[in-house]
């Protein structure tokens, strides 16, 4: 007999985004897409704690209901130097009005806005080879 799903915490991820600096493709038949690179960032968690390497970035679709469809690739970096790939999408509503509120450092309550991801991971590191069977949820 299956098992019910139970929620743990991994952890807590904070993002450096180069919001200033977004490449803009622009409208396309989806929507307005746009890059947002990453720059740096920490993670920290029970199991897991480490940096945000540079490099990553969200590649971005604005749909014209103004929900984003979020796309990012990160790779993140344990305090014992292993390498961890992650990606997630996900969705976040209200973005038009929330990128100029980022940008200038605002902190928005999570009441004003839906986010939510599903990330997912790859490794060669064997202590966190359990990431690679994990069904994640994120919230931001």
């Amino acid at each position: 007999m299956p098992t019910e799903p139970r929620l743990e915490f991994l952890y807590e991820i904070t993002a450096t985004l180069a919001l200033d600096a977004p490449i803009v493709i622009g409208a396309t038949q989806h929507g307005q897409r746009l890059i947002v690179p990453c720059t740096g960032g920490t993670f920290t968690g029970p199991r897991l704690n480490g940096t945000v390497l540079p490099g990553g970035g969200d590649w971005h679709l604005v749909r014209p209901d103004g929900v984003g469809e979020l796309d990012v690739r990160a790779t993140i970096q344990t305090d014992d130097g292993a390498l961890i790939y992650m990606q997630y999408r996900g969705y976040l509503t209200k973005i038009l009005d929330l990128l100029p509120r980022w940008s200038a450092g605002e902190a928005i309550p999570r009441e004003e806005h839906y986010f939510a991801v599903t990330p997912y991971f790859e490794t060669s590191a064997p202590q966190y080879a359990w990431l690679q069977e994990a069904v994640a949820v994120g919230m931001g």
